[in-house]
């Protein structure tokens, strides 16, 4: 297979297909988890569960041809729990924290998840730990001498804005600004340490602009201090102050409308949000959302950077669908007529499991998926899937 480029900013990964970064758990991590969260399994013990549970899902997507691989997020509750769970300050964090919002699916049926009364940042924030520093450097040794690239999520800074509450978090930060100024450094501490131990791949993950599209969300996050083009001008600003203290990694920047129990959250095309954000991130690769007539088409995309690869999103994480790499292929045909075929991978449009619950599919699923897109990116781009 080809080599990985995984070098310097100017010289970003080139691999032709990856997923965006969770993994199904499996039941025993859940069971210990619980196990743990009731006092009844230790930290070594909760520990070394945990790492037996990476090392298999490492191997799941060695065997699939994976030239990208991740830990399956599988120690964390959310791909966006670790701020706050390294962190003192946030009051109300549990696991509908991550969950709150209107979901939707033809599938299964819609819900509803109440927003935690007492959810906000309450305290100025202290680091307690890094966030993801110790899950790279176990992916890293599981890894080493294999050639594959270990890639680390890290969250947007802008999914936490919706914890700066003007009734409960002034006391600890006047403005919205002021928290998001400690997010932030936070992160941007992150990526230098995720650097410094030998990290290329960081991808920032599912910032809420395509949110931004519905007129409920848009409401709910306007209420809290910043106009929609504030959030997409500024909000693009943080991303990419976190972006550049990470340089020389690659990074990667995964769009999405909403994952969790193979439900979503709003519908619509890029189209609204496309010119400052594809234009204005300065991320090496765009992860996006493609699986579905509710995703939008690929016109959007002639707003992307001419120096920005495209991973197209294609395959659906939220059911068991088996697509064919004919139907596949097909797409990155089209998508071809609007960037070039040497700027387009194919991936997941998310994660499998972006909380713990994960969604409706099984590892037997999630395996031929990840499979599917590999055959997927060899018969598209007539060349190894990582080059």
């Amino acid at each position: 297979m080809a080599e990985i480029t995984a070098g310097p900013a100017g010289n970003p990964i080139t691999a032709r297909v990856e997923h965006v970064g969770s993994l199904l758990r499996p039941a025993y991590l859940k069971e210990a988890r619980a196990r743990h969260a009731r006092g009844e399994l230790d930290d070594p013990a909760f520990k070394a569960v945990e790492d037996r549970a990476v090392r298999e899902v490492v191997a799941l997507q060695q065997e699939a041809g994976c030239p990208v691989v991740t830990d399956g997020e599988l120690r964390r509750d959310s791909f966006q729990s670790e701020l706050t769970a390294a962190c003192e300050g946030f009051g109300g964090v549990d696991m509908n924290a991550w969950l709150h919002g209107a979901w939707h699916s033809e599938e299964f049926g819609d819900e509803t998840v109440a927003r935690p009364e007492e959810l906000a940042v309450t305290g100025t924030l202290r680091r307690r730990r890094n966030l993801a520093a110790e899950e790279f450097a176990h992916l890293r040794a599981l890894l080493a001498g294999t050639g594959l690239v270990p890639k680390v999520t890290l969250p947007s800074p802008t999914l936490f804005a919706n914890l700066w509450s003007p009734e409960r978090s002034t006391g600890a930060y006047p403005t919205m600004d002021a928290f998001m100024d400690d997010v932030v450094a936070i992160l941007c501490d992150e990526v230098r340490e995720l650097v410094r131990l030998g990290c290329t791949y960081i991808q920032l993950d599912a910032p809420h602009y395509p949110l931004l599209i519905d007129p409920v969300w848009r409401d709910f996050y306007t209420a809290r201090g910043w106009s929609v083009e504030r959030w997409l001008g500024y909000g693009v600003e943080l991303d990419n102050a976190v972006i550049d203290a990470g340089a020389p990694a690659t990074f990667g920047f995964h769009l999405c409308r909403g994952n969790q129990h193979s439900r979503w959250l709003v519908s619509g095309g890029y189209d609204a949000i496309a010119a400052p954000v594809f234009g204005g991130i300065r991320a090496h690769r765009l992860l996006l959302e493609y699986d579905d007539e509710r995703s939008g088409g690929f016109d959007p995309l002639r707003l992307v950077r001419d120096d920005t690869a495209v991973v197209l999103g294609l395959v659906t994480t939220k059911t068991p669908r088996a697509e064919t790499v004919e139907e596949l292929t097909a797409r990155v045909e089209d998508a071809a007529r609007l960037v070039g075929r040497d700027r387009l991978a194919v991936g997941t449009q998310c994660g499998f499991a972006t909380s713990v619950e994960g969604n409706a599919v099984t590892e037997d699923d999630e395996r031929a998926k990840l499979r599917t897109l590999v055959e997927t990116a060899r018969r598209a781009f007539g060349a190894a899937a990582n080059g």
